[in-house]
């Protein structure tokens, strides 16, 4: 009897792997590791500007205040292409502290805008956010060869 159901448990396992591993695995590279090996663009040093085959983007981040809730930002974004469900995606760069879809509205041609407050952390005051944009679920590669970060100002 412990031997049938140790067998079928294995087997349930073996498909799981399959069925669900590629996924993981393809998530995990996609999300974690897609800024690695770019060189850093502080926005709020001033804009951040790349090409690729789509044709041209900038992308502004302005600090708006400290709002009581926290320092609140107005990102800009120039497009080439008009993203089904545009989202700015925070990732933290320094640390890790989860990730926070941003949706982008569209203000004018290819451009979209959005008011958000980043997070900050309460032991460490030099957290880097990463932003990386999607369109819908799927990554939209934008940063090319660089990788917009921004330094969060902590909450007075």
């Amino acid at each position: 009897m412990f031997r049938a159901i140790a067998i079928v448990g294995l087997i349930v396992g073996l498909v799981a792997a399959v069925v669900f591993g590629p996924r993981y695995l393809q998530n995990d590279s996609s999300s974690e590791t897609a800024g690695i090996d770019r060189p850093a663009c502080d926005l709020l040093a001033g804009p951040c500007t790349w090409a690729d085959e789509r044709g041209d983007w900038r992308m502004v981040l302005k600090p708006l205040g400290d709002d009581g809730q926290g320092q609140e930002y107005r990102l800009e974004i120039d497009a080439p292409v008009e993203p089904v469900r545009f989202l700015a995606v925070l990732r933290g760069e320094s640390m890790y502290m989860g990730e926070y879809p941003v949706p982008l509205k569209r203000v004018a041609s290819r451009t979209y805008e959005a008011r958000f407050t980043a997070p900050v952390c309460t032991e460490d005051n030099a957290m880097v956010w990463r932003i990386d944009l999607q369109s819908g679920q799927a990554p939209l590669q934008g940063g090319g060869s660089m990788k917009p970060i921004f330094q969060a100002a902590s909450h007075e």
